[in-house]
């Protein structure tokens, strides 16, 4: 096999982007990682994409259909679809994360552009608002999802997988819950939509001003998800007031929503997404050897908590009650 260093090295030189200065950014919680390429005046990031764990086709037909919406997604200059690289634009360094940690934080002006990308995005009509082909959010996908905290966190807190019962009646638990997301319309999930990967982008206007990043496993389904990614963030403790008045400025922008069915969609998925995250953190430290990911699990278990207090989730939460109670709510056991 050729060196995957000599390959990126190729396509580069390919590209026009052979002499370029390459410096490599953050890693972050999937196989891809992303260099700064700066060449003369022109900048642009290399992400490298290594196949089959990732798929850049994927993300590229996601940009594309984004950016024909009219949202700031990055453009594509060149693509190896084989070898898994992409040349992107740069959209700089400003991250919804980065300037929060700003003084004063800028919260409500961007938190408030994010719900907006998601009202504009909302408000297109389900034929149009994903390409041809996207994959549905089954409740399949969604239980798959959810059994990663049995998978990988269940045998850390206690020493041994899930019994079959165990496992059976965790599954009964969700699909019950899922029930409660039959009522929502179908739209485009970008699914890790969070402030690390959101950007501010200066010189554009309106929900351009946002730039959006991390798409390439979109689906179609509830709308509720990207919203409660957003606002139930694994990552950044969010004040309840904030949450609130954010809610309220998406109900306001869509009064035709049902906002009981809406909340209650909007509880299960993101207990669902809890529960998920907790299982990919946990995997993080003892498959792939990422520790750093082990700080928010303690933020992830008190939001997974507070989503259990919704009737919606009411067998889940006895799930909970009975085989993983409070006290076992931790660290994985291996953390540092």
């Amino acid at each position: 096999m050729i060196d995957r260093g000599v390959a990126i090295a190729s396509f580069l030189t390919a590209h026009g982007w052979g002499g370029a200065a390459r410096a490599p950014l953050t890693a972050d919680a999937s196989f891809r990682r992303y260099e700064r390429l700066t060449h003369g005046g022109r900048k642009a990031m290399l992400m490298d994409a290594p196949p089959p764990q990732e798929n850049v086709d994927a993300f590229v037909a996601i940009a594309r259909h984004l950016k024909s919406l009219g949202f700031s997604a990055p453009d594509i200059f060149a693509k190896d679809r084989e070898s898994g690289f992409l040349i992107i634009e740069d959209f700089g360094d400003d991250t919804f994360t980065r300037v929060l940690a700003g003084t004063p934080p800028p919260e409500a002006d961007l938190y408030s552009l994010a719900v907006d990308v998601l009202v504009e995005l909302h408000g297109i009509a389900a034929e149009r608002v994903a390409p041809a082909g996207t994959e549905r959010y089954s409740d399949k996908k969604l239980l798959i999802e959810a059994l990663l905290l049995c998978d990988w966190t269940w045998e850390d807190i206690f020493g041994a997988p899930p019994g079959d019962t165990v496992r059976q009646s965790y599954q009964s638990a969700w699909r019950e819950a899922f029930g409660h997301l039959r009522h929502q319309p179908d739209t485009l999930v970008l699914r890790d939509y969070h402030v690390d990967n959101l950007m501010v982008l200066k010189g554009r206007t309106g929900v351009a001003r946002c730039g959006l990043l991390d798409f390439q496993d979109a689906v179609l389904g509830p709308a509720a998800y990207d919203l409660a990614s957003l606002l139930e963030d694994a990552r950044r403790d969010i004040d309840p007031g904030l949450k609130d008045a954010m809610l309220e400025r998406y109900f306001t922008a869509l009064p035709d929503l049902d906002r009981e069915q809406f909340n209650a969609a909007f509880a299960v998925l993101a207990a669902q997404r809890h529960a998920k995250v907790i299982g990919i953190f946990t995997r993080l430290h003892l498959r792939d050897g990422k520790p750093g990911y082990l700080v928010h699990i303690p933020r992830v278990w008190r939001l997974l908590e507070g989503a259990l207090t919704h009737p919606a989730l009411a067998p889940v939460a006895d799930w909970f009650d009975a085989h993983i109670p409070p006290a076992n709510r931790v660290l994985p056991m291996a953390a540092p």
